[in-house]
């Protein structure tokens, strides 16, 4: 008598179609941000602008339909709604700007962030507490090493946040390209 402890059939089936699917999406998605990277870029910001109107026109029709709410709520709510709709129209207006605007305050925040780890990393070499890593002394050389790479590659995203950018969207669509084909290769050799 033998146990099989694999799903049922149609869990598996299931399981590959929706392995598959997400593979060719992941597939699609890098080869266009490989093959057409400012134009998937600007996709990207025409989403987010279509965002900001849609966002900027609820909050606007809230703030002047609401009737339980306060008046400063509802000011509040009227003058968040014209700055959605403004910057939405904006970004509309000149797509290329605003997209290279974008890349660049991303890469920013990622840069600062990197900073602040870095430096955070390690100022936990002085704490005393176990939780922290670093404050072990095993653990000492690893912190600093991490520390400096961290701020070291936030200070060079800081210095070029626009060549960090193209770097950063040609890695997320190689990536997205290797997961997609990793993904249907798995969806292919689920045992049936």
């Amino acid at each position: 008598m033998t146990s099989d402890t694999r799903p049922d059939f149609g869990l598996r089936q299931s399981l590959r179609t929706v392995i598959l699917v997400s593979g060719i999406v992941s597939l699609v998605f890098g080869l266009v941000v490989l093959i057409w990277p400012v134009k998937s870029a600007v996709a990207v910001t025409i989403l987010i602008a279509i965002y900001a109107i849609i966002g900027g026109l609820l909050d606007l029709a809230y703030g002047i339909f609401s009737r339980g709410t306060g008046g400063w709520t509802r000011a509040g709510l009227i003058v968040l709604g014209l700055v959605f709709l403004a910057a939405g129209v904006l970004a509309f207006g000149n797509l290329g700007g605003t997209t290279v605007v974008l890349a660049v305050m991303v890469t920013t925040f990622i840069g600062i962030a990197w900073i602040i780890d870095g430096a955070v990393a390690l100022f936990s070499l002085g704490m005393r507490d176990s939780a922290f890593p670093g404050s072990q002394r095993s653990h000492k050389g690893w912190t600093i090493f991490y520390g400096i790479v961290g701020i070291l590659a936030g200070v060079f995203v800081l210095i070029s946040p626009l060549l960090t950018a193209v770097w950063l969207w040609i890695f997320l669509g190689a990536s997205l390209l290797v997961l997609g084909i990793t993904g249907i290769v798995r969806a292919a050799t689920l045992d049936k």
